[in-house]
Formats: structure tokens, C-alpha cells, sequence
């Protein structure tokens, strides 16, 4: 069946785009057991450096998780475990209920705090990349790039080249490059930062719609508490770093659909807003007075 439904989306037999897709029986996309990341010191005299210790956090199918901390805590440290780039000093990480032991997460897809567009290729043509790169025909790799375009709002743009296009649209070019292999976990670094307020709302709300249609675990890295709330589900707290470790978490209970900018007007939105900022303060001050030392 797979073979059948790999041929008619393009992808010749034998190559699979991504591994086939599991049945819906775990509760959890992504389960962290005891990880700890300890690093070499920059010389051999040098003490090792420990990011994180210790961390237990699950991620439920289906769920909108933000990890909220201070600069330097971890967080990008912990979304490179979850991708495979790192591999645990100690501790394991599950996919899906399977441990992942060796190699990439191929059940996810990251998107970066910087573009990850290649600059000599037209728009369509990144969108298309990862699609290639599994198998996948190119007429029909082009094809699903160019709906992508239409769904992201960038229709209409897809000769253009990444230097023809403004900090937002590239935003969306690269969710649409991360969601067209459909991966059933996508990772996000601070993928809105450098945007302005205006540009960083409508990409809050684009990133909501697109999730909703097929509610993908999602893992949210940001330093922005505001954007946290409004987005996700739930909201993790990080202990400043070294050693950084959850200390709190908190169940985002704003119906949905939401709308980014309004919802952040609301009371209970303030409400959770102070809750959290009472425990996120602390850790910061925590940071800062550890780096003037």
C-alpha cells in the first residue's frame, strides 16, 4: 500500500519520502528520560561544560509546547536532542515510543532562528529540496512546492529568489519548506524573532492556522513570554543555566481559535502572563548576575 501511494505522489519505488507513518497509539511524540548534554572544555585544561541535566519532559501527539528560559539555558540544546543533531551524555530520547539511538529524528522537522533558504535557489525550488532529496520526482516535488506557496500565502512568488523577499515572506517560505515533507513534529528555534511586531503577529497566526488543519506535535523555542502564551498549549519553564533543568510548567487553558494579538488583551491571559513571569524573573536575574561574575 505504501509503494502504491509512494508511486502516485512522485517518488520512484523503493524510496520513501519520510518513514512510513506510525498508527496514532503513543500518547506522547517526544519523551525525554534523565537527559543530560555535557561538552568538552575549548582546551584540554579546560572544565567540561554541562548545559542541561537531568531533564524529564514529555511532549504530547499533537500538542503545542513552548520552552520559555534565559538566554543561554539550554533550550536550542534541548531541540538539538530532539532533532538527533546531539546525542545525550547521559539519559535517552523517544520518538513515538521508540528510542532514538543513532541518526536524525525522521519523524520532524526544524526551523531555524536564521533562514535556512539556499540563496541561489529560486523559492519554489527550496520548498522543493527536501522532497528531492527523499526521492520524490521533480515534476512532482515542484508540483506540492508551488500548493505549499499557495497555502503559506506566496503565491505568486516562487521565481523569486531569497534576497528578493522580505523578512516575512522568507519566514513563510521556510515553514512551508519544513511542513512539505509532513513531518508529525516540528521543531521551532525563535523562528519569529528577527521580525517586526506587525510581521511577528501574522506569522503567530499563520503558523496557528497551518497547525490547526492537522495538529502536528509542535516544540516551541522562544524568549518571548507573550508569545509563548498565546500560541501554545502548554508552557515550560527553564532554570538558568549551566545545568539547566525544568522548574515549572503551565497548562495555557485560552480557547482556541485564538487570535494572537487579541488574546493577549484578554484577563486570563494576564493572569498566566503574571503567574509565569513570577517564576521566568527570577531565573533571568539568576542569569544576569551570573554573567557579570
Amino acid at each position: 500500500m505504501h509503494a502504491i501511494a509512494n508511486a502516485a505522489a512522485g517518488y520512484p519505488r523503493g524510496i520513501e519520502p519520510l518513514e512510513p507513518p506510525e498508527p496514532r497509539e503513543y500518547a506522547q511524540a517526544l519523551r525525554f528520560d534523565s537527559v543530560t548534554c555535557t561538552f568538552p572544555g575549548r582546551t584540554a585544561r579546560a572544565e567540561t561544560y554541562t548545559a542541561v541535566r537531568d531533564v524529564s519532559l514529555a511532549v504530547r501527539d499533537g500538542e503545542f509546547l513552548s520552552i520559555v528560559g534565559p538566554t543561554g539555558c539550554g533550550k536550542s540544546t534541548l531541540l538539538n536532542v530532539a532533532a538527533g543533531l546531539i546525542r545525550p551524555s547521559k539519559g535517552t530520547l523517544s520518538v513515538f515510543g521508540t528510542s532514538l539511538k543513532d541518526g536524525l529524528n525522521r519523524q520532524a522537522s526544524y526551523l531555524f532562528q536564521v533562514d535556512a533558504l539556499m540563496p541561489w535557489k529560486t523559492t519554489e525550488d527550496n520548498i522543493a529540496a527536501g522532497l528531492l532529496f527523499h526521492g520524490m520526482r521533480k515534476d512532482a516535488a515542484l508540483a506540492q512546492a508551488r500548493d505549499w506557496l499557495v497555502r503559506v500565502g506566496l503565491d505568486g512568488h516562487g521565481r523569486k529568489y531569497p534576497h528578493q523577499l522580505s523578512g516575512g515572506m522568507r519566514k513563510r517560505a521556510g515553514l512551508a519548506q519544513a511542513l512539505a515533507l509532513n513531518p508529525r513534529i516540528l521543531l521551532m528555534d525563535e523562528p519569529f524573532s528577527a521580525l517586526d511586531i506587525q510581521t511577528r503577529h501574522l506569522m503567530e497566526g499563520e503558523l496557528l492556522r497551518l497547525w490547526s488543519l492537522d495538529r502536528k506535535s509542535i516544540v516551541f523555542v522562544t524568549h518571548d513570554l507573550e508569545e509563548a502564551i498565546s500560541l501554545s498549549d502548554r508552557v515550560v519553564v527553564m532554570s538558568a543555566g549551566p545545568a539547566t533543568h525544568p522548574i515549572a510548567e503551565f497548562a495555557i487553558d485560552l480557547p482556541r481559535p485564538r487570535d494572537v494579538a487579541e488574546i493577549r488583551m484578554t484577563q486570563r491571559f494576564l493572569q498566566l502572563h503574571a503567574q509565569i513571569w513570577g517564576v521566568l524573573k527570577t531565573e533571568v536575574l539568576k542569569s544576569y548576575a551570573h554573567a557579570r561574575v
